[in-house]
């Protein structure tokens, strides 16, 4: 294994200018620590911080300079083309001048791989090149210390970014290559200049903007022709042929793994697999020794033996290579696994639309279900291969690999039909033909793939295939919680920020939407409580700072993977996260504090704060962003001593944190009640939870109603007199009553306890009350003498039944009745 001392570059303006060949404006001396390329991330600042302003087709960094000044950045990147600085424009701010900032951006790249001493391995490919890159690195640092490209950083921005990060306290670096078309590769040659080169796949991707799949794996190869050893699958004969024919790899060390070829340097052979596992065998050099690897998909397989075969030749032991591979864990992909109605199982992979891409996922999906596989499949779009021959190719994959029903859509697939020898195969001209045809009942206990272009929008049949249609229904109206906020606004200082909780399914109210509507009018962070949560809000495209409340050892990595900003608790969660921080590779990654000041839930306590300043006085990883603490009682007039004491408490332990560790950060106490109450103790920042929907514990003028639950009358009916209803036949009458069932119950947040007359509902112009016993997905009201009739629209709560009302009837808080409202009960926004 290879070992450099380390080492840290001094980085100013002038530097930057130098290397770049730019001229520059302002104090040449302004040290450089961090590059910002994207606008909206300016909660990544530190005092360093140079932002960059890249022009590209859809937008022009250029336009938020004035934004980003504002927000404390003195140090920019610009290009004389887009923008002039104007004398005294920006005061205490440094412009470095370029004609093409992505080219500067490039040459800095370039200096910073120039004066980096460790090994460097690079790793290109169609496929694959993540998830290789993160087991290697898993594996590799548990010895020794690594850098890689953070997520898929493999682009023409992407690859300056890793590089950035290069620092000679690292032994290796592994940093990945992508293209999508000619000339891309060998810009990203010049700056990485890799020791290693690792080629993983060849697929489809991107084959439209080159003549065939030979130019494609030319161009790639051109990442290698400085390189001393080149790593390879020798079983991709269209990669190996080409690799022994290229005279610019003349001279350089080849090293190829093979499962069946025994003139590979490495053979990597598979060995009892089974769903979700298998072993391989592998031999190097007269050794041989074996791996249980928790895969068994085969784009799995051949990316651990990628891996193994990098390791072999790294001459790590083989005891160090079997005992890491044991901790290793899926990445996460593009494709998406969902349950589906019915008992099926559902995949969905929506973007890439090639065969080889297909076959990934068909194995895929072999790989995590024992179901008989069902494809929906659409014309692949990319590619400038003859379409007959194509679609021989695939309707021989999916023969091949067992698919029991072919569903395929589009005029390509319907033309070519002859050629899909599946005897339960149906073709439709378009998405719109299918889902008229779609009936539920077609799709039962069997493991479905979606695959298929963006244009032929396959989320629709997502939704259908994992639909759930209730009549029952929890509406809110956006303008109400906007409203809402803008009130509790009114009471805030113009400094003061607001974290906006949208923890517990954004306390039953939808958390997509309502962090949408939050982030678009101004909120400054949102919170969670679990890791799962913030990941939903990501992959939903919020971009909104997020603070997960609760995380615990195993979710850690998935926070740095989402850019999710971790509450820590107690040293344990601090030690741990500091550790994976360093592992993914990061620095001054932001974390939020929590003290417990008297509430004594998660926190830490006072006597504990000495260690943990300790340890954060010197710790470049991470970053404290702010330090919070929870009252515990601020809408008890009863308990106001006792808030005091909590915020002197506060208070004192927020001074010795920034004495101690010199950090600045924002401080936040009060809740909803709080804001209302305790305006003195507002701070930095405060969090506004089930306020936003009017609901409050202490009296507030000026509030909406926010959410509503309503549901529709299924059936009507008359009972004679004494019959009873429901289980038990509690509820019975001496005269002659008209009922109707209404399709809600305790599974849907109705509770029991609102049965037996003691709850009730309201209907056109109506109370009626519930009779019988609420059932789970059911319950009856008593609407004798009223016209009513199926369809017709129930409320539960909301402008005529207070939430409060149904929660003082359950003995019970508005925060249960709400968060009590299940995922089935669908979500509907409302926006005037």
């Amino acid at each position: 294994m290879i070992r450099i001392r380390g080492g840290k570059l001094r980085t100013d303006i002038r530097t930057i200018a130098e290397i770049t060949g730019s001229v520059s404006i302002g104090d040449p001396a302004l040290e450089i620590n961090e590059i910002l390329i994207d606008s909206r991330k300016v909660y990544e600042l530190s005092a360093g911080t140079m932002f960059i302003a890249l022009k590209s087709e859809n937008n022009d960094g250029h336009r938020y300079i004035p934004d980003m000044y504002r927000a404390g950045v003195r140090i920019f990147l610009v290009s004389g083309k887009y923008f002039k600085v104007r004398e005294n424009e920006y005061p205490g701010a440094g412009f470095i001048i370029t004609e093409d900032t992505l080219a500067a951006l490039h040459k800095i790249a370039e200096w910073k791989r120039n004066n980096y001493k460790g090994l460097l391995i690079s790793i290109t490919g169609s496929n694959g090149k993540t998830i290789i890159k993160e087991w290697l690195s898993d594996i590799l640092g548990k010895h020794e210390n690594v850098i890689r490209s953070p997520r898929s950083y493999n682009s023409q921005v992407g690859v300056p970014l890793s590089l950035w990060n290069l620092s000679n306290e690292y032994n290796t670096a592994i940093i990945e290559a992508g293209m999508s078309k000619p000339g891309e590769i060998g810009k990203l040659e010049k700056i990485i200049k890799p020791h290693i080169g690792i080629f993983s796949h060849i697929g489809e991707a991107h084959q439209e903007n080159f003549t065939n799949i030979e130019e494609k794996i030319n161009e790639k190869l051109g990442l290698f022709i400085n390189s001393e050893v080149i790593i390879y699958p020798e079983d991709k004969e269209e990669i190996h042929d080409i690799i022994i024919k290229d005279k610019r790899l003349q001279g350089k060390k080849l090293f190829s793994w093979s499962a069946y070829n025994n003139k590979a340097d490495i053979n990597i052979i598979p060995d009892l697999q089974s769903a979700g596992s298998s072993k391989l065998i592998v031999k190097s050099n007269n050794k041989e020794f074996s791996c249980e690897i928790p895969f068994s998909d085969r784009a799995s397989v051949d990316n651990i033996s990628t891996v193994i075969a990098t390791l072999v030749f790294l001459d790590m032991d083989s005891k160090m290579i079997t005992e890491g591979i044991k901790d290793l864990y899926p990445v996460a992909m593009r494709m998406e696994q969902k349950e589906g109605i019915n008992n099926c199982l559902l995949l969905e992979d929506f973007y890439n639309s090639d065969p080889g891409s297909l076959r990934i996922a068909i194995e895929h999906l072999k790989g995590i279900s024992g179901k008989d596989m069902t494809l929906i499949l659409s014309d692949f779009i990319q590619g400038k291969r003859n379409r007959e021959e194509l679609y021989r190719e695939v309707a021989g994959d999916i023969k091949k690999a067992g698919v029991r029903r072919l569903v395929a859509i589009g005029n390509d697939l319907k033309k070519f039909m002859s050629h899909f020898k599946i005897e339960d195969a149906v073709f439709y001209n378009d998405t719109d033909d299918f889902i008229k045809s779609f009936s539920t009942d077609e799709f039962r206990d069997e493991a479905i793939l979606l695959k298929g272009a963006r244009i032929f929008e396959f989320e629709r049949i997502g939704r259908l295939l994992e639909l759930k249609t209730h009549q029952t229904q929890l509406e809110i109206n956006l303008n109400s919680v906007i409203a809402n906020l803008n009130t509790f606004r009114s009471y805030l200082n113009k400094n003061t920020g607001i974290m906006a909780m949208v923890k517990a399914f954004a306390y039953g109210a939808g958390p997509k939407e309502i962090s949408e509507w939050l982030a678009y009018n101004g909120i400054d962070y949102l919170a969670v409580a679990y890791p799962d949560e913030g990941i939903n809000l990501r992959k939903e495209g919020i971009r909104s700072r997020i603070m997960v409340m609760s995380p615990d050892p195993c979710s850690l990595r998935s926070l740095l993977e989402y850019d999710l900003e971790p509450e820590i608790y107690n040293q344990e969660i601090l030690d741990a996260f500091i550790n994976e921080v360093k592992r993914y590779g990061l620095n001054n990654y932001p974390i939020h504090i929590k003290i417990d000041t008297g509430m004594h839930r998660l926190g830490f306590m006072e006597k504990d704060i000495g260690k943990m300043t300790d340890i954060l006085s010197d710790c470049k990883t991470i970053k404290i962003a702010s330090v919070f603490s929870h009252l515990a009682a601020a809408y008890d007039t009863g308990m106001d001593e006792y808030t005091h004491v909590q915020a002197d408490i506060f208070i004192r332990i927020c001074n010795y944190i920034q004495d101690h560790t010199g950090a600045v950060f924002i401080r936040h106490l009060l809740n909803s009640a709080g804001i209302i109450r305790f305006p003195q103790y507002q701070f930095d920042m405060v969090r506004l939870g089930i306020g936003l929907y009017g609901i409050m514990e202490v009296s507030m003028k000026g509030l909406k109603t926010g959410p509503a639950f309503y549901t529709r009358i299924s059936q009507v009916k008359t009972l004679k007199a004494g019959e009873g209803l429901g289980y038990g036949l509690k509820s019975k009458s001496g005269k002659k009553r008209t009922i109707a069932i209404l399709p809600v119950g305790y599974a849907d947040g109705l509770r029991r306890t609102m049965g037996q007359g003691k709850g009730r509902v309201f209907c056109k112009g109506h109370y009626l009350p519930v009779i019988g016993n609420v059932c789970m997905d059911m319950c009856m009201i008593d609407i004798t003498g009223k016209k009513l009739s199926p369809g017709d629209k129930v409320e539960i709560f909301g402008d005529n039944i207070s939430i409060n009302e149904v929660a003082g009837i359950c003995d019970t808080i508005p925060y249960e009745i709400l968060t009590g409202i299940p995922a089935r009960v669908k979500r509907i926004f409302l926006f005037e």
